[in-house]
């Protein structure tokens, strides 16, 4: 039978509105709170450029400090689930406006820790209050996309945490080399004033930006929330999923991928924290060349990022998306052992670690919205990722612990590359039928 050339005429006139629309979308939204996520990430991590002046000038063991950068995730495991159910209850624009606002205070506020009490009720107050922004995005993105295009958008979130070490880095370094004695204050403290003021601003701007959902854009047109809604529809309707919060809690899915999550955030956090000083160990003394050195894993990540992340919506694959990426970093931990001693080596190891656990995620956050919806899913995803995130409290602490106790991080990095080895190998017992999308 010969097709009706006016039919496919048609639905190709149709398919190319509807990448329009999407486009027009994903530039109103995406850049926006891609910004916003590099803020949070900075605020979330400058405690490891901190680390290079405030543990002399405190007297901070590395296990202090190790446990003051990982009880911020204990705040954060309290209150995500109850923060992302807000979210879905009250809204994005509200609930993500207060996230914002609360821990920028809270971010310039850690100018004034003075002891070890203090560092650890400042890091733990932070991570309650950052609780619930990730996820809340991550189900923010499922109001608007359908799951066969959100490893792509969702990269282009999730690049704002390299982009964050490439502009970060080198800021914080400048920051700590410019500001330290003025006023009698530390670099390390003009560097958390400074930086924990953006995420203020932005938390109102938010108010003004962002939309609760399709139907309140204002900047699309009848047509293109309908066509929108309808894609949404359809893809509910297609995948189908769960969704009740019970339903999600019986499932043993959810439960296989948060401790999937919680070995790959092991190896992020092992090397976010510590990245500087790691360099600073290869010999490297100066606060802003060291900022300049951490952009460089972070470059390479954002190239592995987006690549992984197309490829595998081009494929609808996902488990194997996740897993390789996933080895090439527990490769990359393994190697910057054994190179140790060169900053260069170093350097070009971590980058592939750096790369390599990075470019797990978006094919990774693929995988949980395809089966979870409503409740569920902004349940669903905020246990995931708290569950996950204990593992930024356990991973800089045990960094920290074993440098006490050794006077060196190898034995640490050996640990983060076989907690990712374990992730990858689970990620396959997933089912590819239910998962790939």
């Amino acid at each position: 039978m010969i097709a009706n050339p006016d039919a496919l005429l048609a639905k190709a006139e149709d398919s190319t509105h509807l990448a329009g629309t999407y486009r027009k979308v994903t530039l109103r939204l995406i850049p926006f709170l891609f910004i916003c996520y590099i803020v949070a990430y900075l605020d979330r991590v400058n405690v490891g450029f901190a680390k290079l002046q405030m543990l002399s000038q405190l007297q901070f063991s590395e296990t202090v400090y190790g446990l003051g950068a990982g009880i911020f995730f204990i705040g954060y495991f309290l209150f995500e689930v109850p923060s992302n159910v807000m979210l879905h209850k009250l809204g994005a624009k509200m609930w993500i406006a207060r996230i914002m606002v609360t821990w920028g205070i809270l971010s310039t506020l850690m100018m004034f820790v003075n002891s070890p009490t203090s560092f650890y009720i400042l890091r733990f107050l932070l991570g309650a209050a950052e609780a619930g922004f990730f996820p809340g995005i991550i189900l923010y993105l499922t109001y608007w996309y359908p799951s066969h295009r959100r490893a792509s958008v969702s990269a282009l979130f999730l690049t704002a945490i390299p982009v964050s070490g490439v502009i970060g880095g080198p800021l914080s370094g400048w920051l700590l080399q410019r500001f330290d004695g003025m006023a009698g204050l530390g670099g390390w403290q003009w560097m958390f004033f400074f930086e924990g003021l953006p995420a203020i601003a932005l938390g109102f701007l938010v108010l003004v930006f962002l939309d609760n959902k399709i139907s309140d854009a204002k900047w699309l047109s009848d047509s293109e929330k309908r066509d929108l809604e309808n894609e949404i529809a359809k893809d509910v309707k297609s995948h189908g999923g769960e969704a009740s919060m019970i339903q999600m809690f019986k499932n043993p899915r959810v439960w296989l991928i948060a401790v999937i999550y919680f070995c790959l955030i092991a190896g992020l956090y092992g090397i976010s924290f510590w990245l500087p000083s790691i360099i600073r160990s290869t010999g490297v003394s100066s606060p802003l060349t060291i900022g300049f050195l951490t952009a460089i894993p972070n470059a390479f990540a954002i190239v592995g990022l987006i690549y992984t992340s197309r490829s595998s919506d081009r494929r609808g694959e996902r488990r194997w998306h996740v897993a390789v990426p996933g080895l090439l970093g527990c490769i990359g931990f393994i190697l910057s052992v054994s190179f140790g001693s060169s900053t260069f080596l170093a350097i070009l190891s971590l980058s592939l670690a750096m790369a390599g656990v990075l470019s797990a995620l978006p094919a990774f956050w693929s995988i949980p919205t395809a089966f979870l919806k409503g409740s569920a899913a902004a349940a669903g995803i905020a246990l995931i990722n708290s569950i996950g995130n204990l593992s930024g409290f356990a991973s800089p602490y045990m960094v920290g612990w074993i440098k006490d106790l050794t006077q060196s991080t190898n034995v640490a990095l050996y640990i983060l590359a076989g907690t990712l080895f374990v992730g990858c190998m689970l990620t396959l017992l997933l089912p590819a039928k239910e998962v790939n999308r």
